[in-house]
């Protein structure tokens, strides 16, 4: 009878580990990356420095290049590195920004995914279950407009990108509708910023000449101080914005229908 009565505490355990170690290997990973300091190689200046070479390698051997690109930005999103718009403009420097911008709304939704997958498996459900009465009504209120509430908040640069994914995880979003919501809210960002980075080539050569300037006068500080995001004009920032609006709008509009009916 003990024995019996021992099993399911023993098979609860292991479905306990079971399903929080893809949480505990993605804090490994992030905990090697920047212990590592590989996080740094995702920046403007090292992008200056290799820039040449990351180029031949794309002409030379594109299919290779493109699913080199590819993992780096998944991983890059999964491990939530604040590197999306960099390496979408870097997507677009090397492969122009038709492919660029494919490439990079493909690795940030499957980037985006993965990271979904983690946070609700070994955080949304566990904590949900435990939640009281309002949060998990508050859950399932967005679950019912998640699809409205995900694309508005992808489209407008305002939420981080990876406090958006846990939200999603923890309120129990459906798979598919996170899927679609993330690809088409992150794709004007991500073909805007390929576009931007597909006319970097003058960028690179001014930055490249400041930086020989400062190395010919003895100086050490020579970093490059440039920021992707800076590429991308007031108008469109406004214009994403306006979109994630938009997208909000039949949440807002069947708000007031209800308000007005109760009154």
């Amino acid at each position: 009878m003990e024995d019996q009565d021992d099993r399911p505490e023993d098979g609860s355990k292991g479905l306990k580990f079971w399903q929080y170690l893809p949480l505990l290997v993605l804090l490994a990973a992030m905990g090697m990356v920047f212990a590592t300091g590989l996080h740094r190689s995702l920046r403007f200046d090292a992008f200056i420095q290799y820039q040449a070479q990351l180029r031949a390698m794309a002409t030379g051997n594109l299919p290779a290049m493109l699913g080199l690109y590819v993992f780096v930005y998944v991983a890059a999103v999964t491990l939530s590195l604040p590197a999306s718009a960099f390496l979408s403009a870097i997507g677009g420097y090397l492969f122009g920004w038709l492919i660029g911008g494919a490439a990079a709304s493909l690795s940030a939704t499957l980037g985006a995914t993965s990271l979904f997958l983690i946070a609700r498996t070994s955080l949304g459900k566990p904590l949900l279950k435990r939640a009281g009465r309002r949060l998990q009504a508050l859950a399932a209120g967005f679950r019912m407009q998640a699809f409205s509430y995900l694309l508005s908040l992808r489209l407008m640069p305002v939420i981080p990108f990876w406090l958006t994914n846990l939200a999603a995880a923890f309120f129990g979003m459906p798979l598919k509708s996170y899927v679609l919501a993330t690809w088409l809210g992150m794709l004007p960002a991500c073909f805007a910023f390929a576009f931007a980075g597909s006319g970097l080539d003058r960028v690179v050569a001014e930055h490249e000449r400041a930086r020989q300037q400062c190395q010919a006068v003895g100086r050490a500080d020579c970093a490059v101080d440039f920021s992707v995001e800076s590429l991308l004009t007031s108008e469109l920032l406004i214009a994403l914005s306006v979109l994630g609006i938009l997208a909000l709008a039949p949440i807002l509009l069947r708000y007031w229908r209800t308000r007005g009916s109760h009154d």
